[in-house]
């Protein structure tokens, strides 16, 4: 499905306000600038609190590329125990794991041959409600 709305062809200052509603370029696809691999592509609603410390909040709408391997520090949605998670994945000299920031040892979750957990995908863009 398209998704158009006006796009602005100046960028928005960080400080003082200009009018910009004399400048618009033209629609722009959401589709086209959100999404690199339409089959792979899918968007998930976050539940929960536990990536506030990334700037991922509960109700945002997280969109996952399935196609992509993770790199180190990405924000993924992994198969935890046949549940979904939004998880950061960490790849460090002791091997896999999944965390939400905790500093906490008990609070990852080790990606290993013998567990149940596997990445589902790699958050390519958060959206989330400002107001």
């Amino acid at each position: 499905m398209k998704l158009t709305i006006p796009f602005y062809l100046h960028k928005a200052g960080a400080g003082f306000p200009s009018p910009a509603t004399d400048y618009i370029e033209e629609d722009v696809d959401l589709n086209v600038h959100l999404i690199k691999n339409v089959p792979a592509t899918f968007i998930i609603r976050v539940q929960g609190k536990s990536m506030t410390n990334v700037g991922i909040y509960d109700g945002d709408l997280l969109v996952i590329d399935r196609s992509l391997k993770p790199k180190n520090f990405s924000t993924v949605v992994a198969n935890v125990h046949d549940e979904l998670v939004v998880k950061s994945f960490v790849k460090s000299k002791d091997g896999q794991f999944l965390t939400s920031g905790s500093k906490n040892i008990e609070d990852k979750i080790i990606i290993g041959d013998e567990t149940e957990v596997f990445i589902w995908g790699v958050v390519t863009y958060v959206i989330h409600s400002t107001y």
